[in-house]
């Protein structure tokens, strides 16, 4: 919410509520900061502590406006916010945990989202696809699918921050400090290393393209949540021949400035931000064809999209660039065109704003 909170204080009284967020204080000086435990995982005592301490914020402040990102704290938000009756209660869908699950679960995480789209006054989402997908799947606004900001996207694009001409002298130093070589061919997986994310599924593809081009490079970037990643580099090794594996990172444009095609093949995504955060530094996608990346990656123009989980199709797409060495400056050309004319963080915040501004019941200043 970096391009939101930078923007957001000039016109809105704001409070940020969540685990350890007191730590960037200094970051956004105008905006209050406040710590409360909500922990991704379900932790019933835990939960319903985060619960009451959200009411009990949600007492002192009186906002007139809340407003919730991702799946556990837009349910206990929900809750207390309408436990508080605050007038107006916006939550955004950025992805369904419920998609990747089987049995009960799938059901229990379900019906966790159709609560928390009743007990919000507005639900949006980060993409067309993705709405389209919940109203397929009873999740909408009176029959219609969910409203989107401006064709998608969380909060944009820092256009300024992306811009490749400015990493340089970062590239190369990353180079050098990795062993990478000028005539490599550099792919690159930035997100959480999970089975839902394809973390798994990269490093399969990405073994048998190896086999073919031993130029070929993966900066493997994330952090190793469920161990599954720990797990295969003691039982199959070679799955990281050529793959430079690296823990979650707090500069994510050091290392697109130097990538040819970023890859996610992604089971569940919202939006896909790191998608159009490359594309405006002109660095292609490759991705599943999912809700979400269908509207972050315009198949054939700034980017490959392949069926889900057809690991060989994702091998062809990665092969595509790899025997054409244009092919990656055509679409990334087109990728950052694109972010322009769509996704600043500029355009994400004036249509934000918009919808918090729909009710006379704001503080606007």
């Amino acid at each position: 919410m970096h391009n939101t909170l930078k923007r957001i204080s000039k016109d809105f009284d704001v409070y940020v509520v969540g685990q350890g967020v007191t730590a960037y204080r200094s970051v956004y000086p105008n905006i209050t900061f406040v710590d409360v435990n909500i922990d991704r995982k379900t932790r019933v005592f835990k939960d319903f502590s985060a619960l009451v301490a959200l009411v009990r914020i949600f007492i002192a402040v009186q906002p007139d406006i809340t407003h919730s990102i991702m799946p556990k704290a837009g349910l206990l938000t929900s809750i207390a916010a309408f436990l508080c009756r605050v007038p107006v209660r916006i939550h955004t869908f950025t992805g369904q945990t419920w998609v990747a699950k089987q049995g009960g679960a799938k059901y229990f995480y379900y019906y966790i989202d159709k609560l928390i789209n009743r007990l919000n006054t507005k639900c949006i989402t980060d993409s067309p696809s993705q709405s389209e997908f919940l109203l397929s799947n009873g999740i909408s606004k009176q029959g219609c699918a969910l409203d989107v900001l401006s064709i998608g996207s969380l909060s944009g694009v820092d256009i300024d921050k992306f811009d490749v001409s400015k990493y340089m002298i970062e590239a190369e130093l990353l180079k050098k400090k990795y062993g990478l070589l000028d005539a490599d061919y550099i792919f690159a997986f930035i997100a959480r290393k999970t089975v839902a994310k394809g973390a798994v599924d990269m490093l399969l593809a990405f073994s048998l393209i190896r086999e073919k081009f031993n130029a070929a490079k993966l900066l493997f970037i994330g952090p190793d949540e469920d161990g599954e990643i720990s797990r295969l580099k003691e039982t199959q090794p070679e799955l990281f021949e050529n793959v430079i594996d690296i823990g979650e990172v707090e500069s994510p444009e050091h290392y697109l400035a130097l990538t040819k095609v970023l890859c996610l093949p992604s089971y569940r995504e919202g939006f896909g931000s790191i998608v159009i955060d490359a594309a405006a530094m002109g660095v292609p996608t490759i991705g599943y064809r999912i809700p979400g990346l269908v509207d972050s990656v315009e198949d054939k123009e700034t980017g490959l999209l392949v069926n889900m989980g057809e690991k060989l199709e994702l091998v062809n797409a990665m092969n595509e660039f790899l025997v054409n060495p244009k092919l990656h400056l055509e679409l990334g050309d087109k990728a950052r065109l694109r972010v322009h004319k769509y996704f600043s963080a500029d355009i994400l915040y004036a249509c934000l704003k918009d919808v918090y501004l729909e009710t006379d019941n704001t503080r606007y200043l």
